[in-house]
């Protein structure tokens, strides 16, 4: 009998003894999983984290805001003073356009828990670094590139016809040249999902309004401004 009992239970303590090892994997298979989780988790906020005060994300969003003000006045001046459509057109989607860019410019600044403006001088964001090619070198801290002096500002608000016409859109070509160098120049430092994202738009915009500033400027005789 107790032979008999014997050798029935060995096999069931064989199974017993077999079993556990693929069931205590389980376990250790799902520390990886939440370990890798965890990893990925820190590597994303580390390199998405909220940018500082003295940031090129900050730097771009204040400078660009700035940029872009100075643009859409300079369109609403010319919106006024002519009734050719293609400029009114091109006015409107300026205004429209920049307004909206602006905004999120602010939205970000806000979100971040940053100021809206800085003490730091503009463009000091780009300060050493290269942008535009290799041996370009950043503006010089405290001027924006492409920007209109308050001189040339005034001649167009002075301006009628089709001088004013003209000397818009050679503003505004050299305008828009600069702000393309300003997000290019982010481009190459950020790598803020959402700031490349809107940089990139404004490189590819701003490009496409020049080739059809310049051809409005062509068709009045006229030549653009030395780029910034």
């Amino acid at each position: 009998m107790w032979a008999v009992s014997t050798d029935i239970d060995a096999p069931e303590d064989n199974a017993v003894e077999t079993a556990p090892p693929a069931r205590r994997r389980l376990p250790i298979l799902g520390l990886v999983v939440v370990l890798l989780a965890a990893a990925a988790l820190v590597l994303f906020f580390t390199r998405q984290g909220t940018p500082g005060d003295t940031s090129p994300d900050a730097g771009f969003a204040r400078d660009m805001g700035v940029h872009h003000a100075q643009a859409v006045e300079m369109s609403f001046i010319l919106r006024d003073k002519t009734s050719d459509e293609a400029l009114r057109s091109l006015a409107y989607d300026i205004i429209t356009t920049q307004s909206t860019q602006r905004g999120i410019f602010m939205g970000w600044l806000q979100q971040w828990g940053l100021d809206q403006s800085s003490d730091r001088p503009a463009m000091a964001w780009m300060s050493g670094h290269g942008h535009g090619g290799a041996a370009t070198t950043a503006p010089t801290p405290g001027t924006m590139p492409g920007m209109a002096t308050e001189e040339e500002m005034n001649r167009l608000r002075q301006a009628t016809g089709r001088d004013a016409e003209i000397l818009f859109l050679q503003l505004m070509i050299r305008h828009h040249q600069g702000g393309v160098e300003m997000a290019e120049g982010l481009l190459k430092l950020s790598d803020r999902d959402e700031v490349r994202a809107l940089a990139q738009h404004i490189v590819d915009g701003q490009n496409a309004e020049i080739r059809t500033m310049k051809d409005l400027l062509a068709k009045r005789g006229a030549q653009p401004l030395p780029a910034p």
